[in-house]
Order: C-alpha cells, then structure tokens, then sequence
C-alpha cells in the first residue's frame, strides 16, 4: 500500500503534490518523493521519511514545474532500508519517463528476466514498481518509433502492459514534453480517482480525500483497466485499454486502510465502516447476551465507526476508553515484532474511569498478528475492567496478501490454523467476536451495484488474478523471514519507533 498523486496545471504544482501527499501520509509513513517537470527537464527529491521530514524549503524551491507527480511508500515489495528504492522511478529512454505506483506486481521475477534477455532493458533495484516502469517504457518506444506520440499511442502502450504484469497496481506516470499518463489494473484492486479544479487543473490521486483537500472536484474513479492521459495543453482522454475488465476493490481499504472521509468506487469508507458495525453488532448477539456487556470502546482509530454502530445497535453507551498519542506511528506498518510490542503503551494509554469494575467489549478494526491485541487486552484488565470482551469489524486475517499489502508470513498470523477458541486464548480475551466474510462483502457491495466483487484474500484465500501459486507464497515468506533477521537490530528498532497506523 502506497500514496500517490500526479498533477498537470499552469502554474508550479511543488506545492499541491506536498499538500496532497500530507493528505495521503496515512498510506505510507516509511519514504516520500517528488518529481516535477519543467519544459522536458525532471526535477526530483525523495528519501526515508515522513513527508514533513523529507521537504524542507530548500528542497521545494528545487522542484520547478507546472507538471509532477509524488508517492509515500509503505514497502511490500524489494527493501524497505534501500532509498534507491523510494519513489518515483525515473528511466531516460523513450522521451523522459518517470513513474509512481501503487499496488505490487505478481509477476515481476520473470518480467525482470525477460526485460533483460529480451527487452535490452536492465533493472537495478529489487522493487518491482521498476520493473513496471520499465515495461510501459518498452511499449511507449515500440509504439512511438519513427512516429509522433499521440493519445491512441500511449493508450496501445497500455493494453500491452495490461497483457505482460500481473498482480495490482493504480499508475501515474509523466512523460517529458507530452503529458501525464494514470491506470489501473483490470481487476480495479488498488485504488485510483482523478478531480478538476475550476481553473481546469488535473490531479489524480489514490484517495478522493487527497483531491478535496486541495480544492478539486471528484470527477469519478479510474476505472478498472482504464487509461487516462492528459496533454500539455491540459486536454483530458481516456480509454478502456483492458480486454475483461471487472471491479474488485481491496476490502481491507474499507476495513482500515483508507481514511474515512474518503470515497472509493463510489463507496463511502465511512459508510461502509458503519454497515460493518452492523453486522458485527447481528454477529455478537447471536454469539453472547448483549446484557453482560457495560460498555463499548474502540481501539483507535479506524475501529470507531464500526464500535459506534455496534453499540447503538445493541443498545450500550459508546465511551472513548483509550488516548491515543499521536506522534508515536502505526504498529502495523512498523519492522520488528519486538518493537511493535514495545510501542504500544506508548502509543494508547487507558482512561482508568471508563474501565474499573465493569464488562468492556474491546472493537478493533482487524486483528493481523494478535500480539497488538493481546497487550491492549491487558491493559483494560489493568485499568480494572472486570471483563474484557474483544470483537474485529473483520473476518480472521488468515492469509497472506500478495496485492500490496504488507501482510506477515503465515505463521505470524494469529488466525492461521487456528480456531477461533484459541485465538481468543491465546489474546486473553473473556469473548472474542469476529465479523463474517460472507457478511461483510453483502453490506458493502450493497453502496455500490456496480462491483463485481472483492479482493479479499487475506480473508477467504482467493487469488482473483488466478496467477498465483504455492511456490510464490515460499519465496514471499523466504523474503519476509529475510528482512525480518535485518528488523530485529537496534536500529531497526529505533527506525519501528519513528514510523508507522494501526493493526495488530
């Protein structure tokens, strides 16, 4: 999961991409980049970082330019402590092209291979958003050779990209001296929308929020293996460049990764967090009486919408049990089990009135490793609760992600091979309620008649690409055992406390 955003305007746009990319950092806190583009010259920064601790003045006065594009990289792909490996991507040849994306390519080993051994082309980091650059790079030379750009060009560079990589991914890409190049994956996984301010300035972004916040107007969302390319002149065109597109949004974006004042394929996030409250509230009360429960507190903060619908569903106060301090990061973004569990009671601490002698129902978002879950649990027993009942607004985390999201391996997931009586045993939990998947997709697809479905793997273990296989699940586990031996240092845990949202 990343942020990203493209800009094309009349005016310099260094300071709208920053702003945008304030808006976007909840997508990724681990490194930040601009990249503008005056006349046919880049101009690029990016580094480890937040976005407010990687631009100074100095650095924005160096990004000249009415066209440009930025990223917050949350790693899941390559090394997460290369700053090579920060975005956007810059390649030289065809034209000048730099790239930002969003989303993480199934196929990229092989499509590496191929790029060298046939294409010519070769690829210096372990990140396979390079992988993608280099591929759109190929197609735009074979189209454009001995021949102008023109917009049905760059659209057939697309339809052959969407023929070679799989997996997802949302792109925005520029194209020196010609324009502003954005598309989605044609299953629409990883999310991507574009707006207009009424000076007849483009942004495209990965959340709508992104877009309001700087005072453009949604347009709608890229659709699912879409193109859009916009000129120099600020001309807008779009296409379809995918031969069966279907739209099957992330469902964790609902769950807990995106904001939710945003809106994504037309669906309220908000929303959809509320019509989960609703159904886990149906869940709880088929599972346990609501009357041993007192009272009901989130755990902050994408859990709230969800925990306030529960409670007024069951009919109990909804209090604000746990203070969250702000300047500490999200758990489940950060490297290192150990620092993950050190950071979390300096992250919440607990309001001691709204626990002591009484039956709590604990609402999480989701609950990944249990280890979050686990600690926070104590804490109410500490506070003096006299039960601690714990519920997800979504279904056991059971599977890896291989979409984007940087899920842990199999065995670091609580709910793996495990029932739901021992992960309840293992959290220390009095109850443990979980959402239904089935439940679950039923009230979000009811905000939006035109999805085809989900991607919801990490819940129910289907792969909608159809491409992926045991064999890539052992290299990602391979990897992620890897980087965790690098996580576990001094530094690394230095490094977990600095950056970071919520999960478990």
């Amino acid at each position: 999961m990343c942020g990203i955003v493209g800009v094309i305007s009349r005016s310099p746009v260094n300071q709208l991409i920053y702003d945008a990319l304030l808006l976007l950092q909840h997508r990724g806190q681990d490194a930040a980049g601009i990249v503008t583009m005056q006349g046919n010259k880049c101009f690029m920064h990016k580094a480890r970082g937040m976005v407010r601790d990687v631009f100074r003045t100095r650095n924005m006065r160096a990004l000249p330019g009415s066209i440009g594009l930025g990223q917050v990289r949350y790693p899941t792909a390559g090394n997460a402590y290369n700053e090579e490996e920060a975005q956007p991507f810059y390649v030289n040849a065809p034209f000048g092209l730099v790239l930002v994306h969003n989303g993480n390519l199934t196929n990229a080993q092989g499509l590496k291979t191929e790029l060298f051994d046939i294409d010519r082309r070769h690829i210096n980091t372990e990140s396979d958003s390079e992988v993608l650059l280099n591929v759109l790079a190929h197609e735009l030379e074979q189209v454009a050779r001995d021949l102008p750009l023109s917009p049905e060009a760059v659209f057939q560079a697309v339809r052959a990209v969407h023929k070679r990589i799989k997996g997802s991914y949302a792109v925005i890409a520029l194209i020196a001296g010609h324009g502003l190049l954005a598309f989605r994956d044609p299953f629409g996984i990883r999310p991507l929308c574009f707006g207009q301010a009424a000076d007849g300035e483009f942004m495209v972004a990965s959340e709508s929020v992104a877009l309001e916040g700087n005072g453009f107007q949604l347009v709608r969302d890229v659709a699912p293996g879409e193109a859009l390319f916009i000129d120099m002149n600020g001309t807008l065109h779009t296409q379809q460049c995918a031969e069966n597109p279907t739209l099957n949004p992330c469902m964790f974006e609902f769950v807990y990764l995106a904001r939710p004042d945003s809106v994504m394929d037309g669906i309220s996030v908000y929303q959809a967090r509320l019509n989960m409250g609703e159904t886990l509230a149906q869940r709880l009360i088929s599972t346990m009486p609501p009357s041993d429960i007192d009272v009901v507190i989130p755990i902050p903060e994408s859990s709230r919408p969800s925990a306030m619908q529960l409670a007024h569903r069951i009919g109990k106060p909804y209090r604000e049990g746990f203070v969250k301090n702000r300047y500490v990061g999200r758990t489940f973004i950060m490297p290192g089990q150990g620092a993950r569990k050190k950071s979390v009671r300096q992250k919440l601490n607990a309001i001691g009135l709204e626990f002591k002698g009484r039956n709590v129902l604990l609402v999480d978002d989701s609950i990944v490793r249990g280890t979050t879950s686990k600690e926070i649990v104590q804490m109410a027993r500490e506070a003096g609760a006299r039960k601690v009942y714990l519920a997800s607004a979504a279904p056991p985390v059971r599977f890896r992600n291989v979409y984007g999201i940087d899920m842990p391996t199999s065995e670091e997931l609580v709910a793996h091979n495990r029932s739901i009586e021992e992960i309840r045993a293992f959290i220390g939990a009095d109850a443990l309620i979980y959402q239904d998947v089935d439940a679950m997709k039923r009230v979000v697809a009811a905000l939006q008649p035109n999805l085809q479905g989900f991607e919801a793997s990490c819940f129910d273990g289907r792969y909608i690409t159809g491409d992926v296989t045991a064999e890539d699940f052992a290299k990602l586990e391979a990897q992620r055992r890897a980087q965790g031996d690098e996580e576990d240092g001094p530094a690394r845990t230095r490094l977990a406390l600095q950056s970071g949202g919520e999960g478990q």
